[in-house]
């Protein structure tokens, strides 16, 4: 059995081969930063946000108005996590496999698990950034597209986003096996070729790419969130406009609101995801919402406050909502003790894999390295589909 990288480029894609068939869809759709790639580990790369711009009236004269200047915002990224992914073998180990001829069978699979692992960290990692998004529709318990004909769902998430500013191009929803299973299953339209327009790409070969302007991706690490414990909270008397992200408590109710939670008000069927929660909402403290805050003004007066139920959070946005800054772990100048390093590109994902050989006594080590940090950058673009 070769002892360098470069022999092993076979057994090495055909685990490959293997992985792309993983259920990853955020990693393949959301942005990458090559600025934030440059960066250390821990090391804060500062990524612009421009604000809006406001119009104003055109006034002739010898000049121009002495206006224009803006204060740029930014939003930090660093890449987080440097993380590599073993195989080890004892000369042992490969005389007892090699006589078997299965050697090369058993590298790859394990290949193909250092690969699989890999992105299913990173695609979690992704997938937790629904604490971070603006607003959330469907029906927290209930599994979206669950009534044949009716894709409502789709056209919630498209009204949220349109509502929001998201750009019209490059939105995609990513959802888990059971809101599959219903498009699969329920929504029959979808693979009739009168209807879909589609020669039967969804009911031949599974494929759904496209639907509503949405991309679509399936993840097996869309998360269920725990909602908190709150319960009777309300505002103080004091109304918020619309547009308001802050809102303080009366000292009423039971329990906490968390980061993630999603709320709606009474009077508003507009459901908020909570940027900024409160510990115990009985002390009349604050709550942030997600940007682009209220989209129904509070009252002057005490107004009730609902939590959603514990639900599957499937997700959708626009590409310039999340960034993902992922590159191969650093090596120092000159290189370490490994005998061989290569790149390996996954097909799917985009995802560059770094592979290392070091030779150890009497043993063999391979490492499958990758480093990555994950941000919403544009809270705006990013909802829940809630199931």
């Amino acid at each position: 059995m070769s002892t360098t990288v470069t022999n092993l480029i076979p057994s090495i894609y055909a685990g490959l081969d293997v992985v792309s068939r993983e259920l990853i869809g955020f990693i393949p759709n959301v942005q990458r930063d090559a600025t934030a790639q440059s960066g250390a580990v821990n090391q804060t790369v500062r990524s612009p946000v421009v604000p809006a711009i406001a119009g104003e009236d055109i006034t002739a004269g010898n000049v121009p108005a002495d206006t224009g200047n803006q204060t740029v915002g930014f939003v930090d990224v660093a890449i987080t996590k440097a993380r590599a992914f073993p195989i080890r073998w004892t000369g042992e180990e490969q005389l007892s496999v090699t006589a078997n001829g299965v050697v090369n069978t058993v590298l790859r699979d394990q290949f193909s698990q250092a690969f699989r692992a890999c992105c299913n960290e990173v695609e979690a990692d992704l997938a937790a950034l629904h604490l971070a998004a603006s607003r959330a529709n469907g029906t927290a318990g209930t599994t979206p597209f669950g009534t044949a004909g009716v894709l409502t769902d789709l056209a919630n998430a498209n009204r949220i986003l349109d509502e929001n500013g998201a750009p019209a191009t490059g939105r995609s929803m990513i959802v888990g096996g059971a809101a599959r299973a219903n498009l699969e299953g329920i929504q029959s339209g979808l693979f009739r070729v009168n209807e879909a327009g589609d020669a039967g790409a969804l009911l031949r070969q599974r494929q759904m790419r496209e639907l509503m302007g949405f991309t679509m991706g399936y993840s097996a690490a869309i998360p269920t969130f725990t909602k908190g414990t709150g319960a009777s909270a309300t505002t103080n008397n004091a109304g918020y406009a619309i547009g308001a992200t802050v809102i303080t408590l009366a000292s009423a109710g039971t329990g906490n609101i968390l980061v993630g939670d999603v709320i709606t008000f009474a009077g508003d069927t507009n459901q908020y995801v909570v940027a900024a929660g409160d510990a115990d909402v009985s002390g009349g403290g604050t709550i942030t919402l997600a940007a682009p805050g209220l989209r129904r003004a509070i009252p002057a007066a005490t107004t009730a406050i609902t939590l959603a139920a514990t639900s599957v959070r499937n997700a959708y946005f626009s590409n310039n909502a999340i960034i993902l800054a992922a590159r191969q772990p650093a090596m120092p100048e000159g290189g370490d003790a490994a005998d061989d390093v290569i790149s390996v590109t996954d097909p799917l994902s985009g995802l560059v894999f770094q592979i290392a050989t070091y030779r150890q006594y009497r043993r063999i080590k391979y490492e499958v390295g990758l480093a990555w940090g994950v941000k919403c950058v544009k809270p705006e673009h990013l909802g829940i589909l809630l199931g």
